[in-house]
């Protein structure tokens, strides 16, 4: 059995509520201010890790500080050898950190689940918070988290934004008729970049209809990406076009 042991001077807290006062609550709302502040600069410049994402981190670790500094302070005697309980909130930040990897995962330019990570992080916060006794952080916490989640969406639509970020557009048509010159050339004339282009192509041939293409595009561009959707559908002999928005989905 490892024992850890330390010398524990500690003084008392200036605060009626034991470390979960006014003071607290502004640490925590000064690293959610310096956090979104971080996570706008990546928001405007379209980086994968954006606005809520920096925020519930910067929320999560403030929680964890703050758990560290004032949630055993019931267990610690003055001038005698105590455990050291932090050792628990130290092991809870670094499991949390191998779960949140887990749902990261990479498609082609996109990365997907960074919010949904970071929503792991401080729910595990909010519980060690709740465990610790800090209820009134803990709840805190948890409203802060329901602004980030649901408000600040609403808030970054608001944003002028740099560059857009990539959408997908897969189109099909019958091939030998020269169609992608033309779906092309209507991309670019509205606006939209063409990251990459792969081709493939798709149904039976052998059913004496003509052999069809599907084009799967990758573009971004300042308007809609629907729009581009809806007059690609307008071109002769184009029979399909499916849209993908990735900037609507969890960053």
């Amino acid at each position: 059995m490892i024992t850890v042991v330390a010398w524990a001077a500690v003084s008392p807290v200036a605060n009626t509520l034991g470390g979960q006062g006014w003071r607290q609550a502004g640490e925590l709302g000064a690293a959610l201010l310096l956090s979104a502040a971080m996570g706008l600069e990546r928001e405007i410049r379209q980086k994968d890790a954006g606005l809520r994402t920096h925020t519930l981190v910067g929320i999560g670790a403030a929680l964890f500080m703050l758990i560290s500094k004032y949630g055993f302070t019931d267990v610690l005697e003055n001038r005698l050898v105590v455990l050291d309980p932090s050792r628990v909130a130290a092991q809870i930040v670094s499991g949390i950190g191998f779960l949140g990897a887990g749902l990261i995962f990479v498609r082609r330019d996109s990365v997907r689940g960074l919010t949904t990570a970071a929503s792991i992080w401080v729910t595990a916060a909010v519980g060690a918070a709740a465990g610790a006794g800090l209820l009134v952080l803990a709840a805190l916490t948890t409203g802060i988290y329901f602004v980030v989640t649901l408000v600040l969406p609403v808030a970054r639509r608001r944003i002028p934004l740099g560059m857009p970020g990539t959408s997908t557009l897969r189109v099909r048509y019958p091939e030998g008729h020269g169609i992608l010159r033309t779906v092309l050339n209507e991309a670019t004339r509205r606006g939209f970049a063409i990251d990459d282009l792969s081709a493939e192509s798709v149904g039976d041939h052998t059913n004496g209809k003509p052999p069809m293409v599907a084009v799967i595009m990758h573009v971004h561009g300042k308007r809609p990406v629907s729009e581009l959707a809806g007059a690609l559908t307008e071109l002769d002999l184009v029979d399909a076009v499916v849209a993908t928005d990735h900037t609507a989905a969890d960053d």
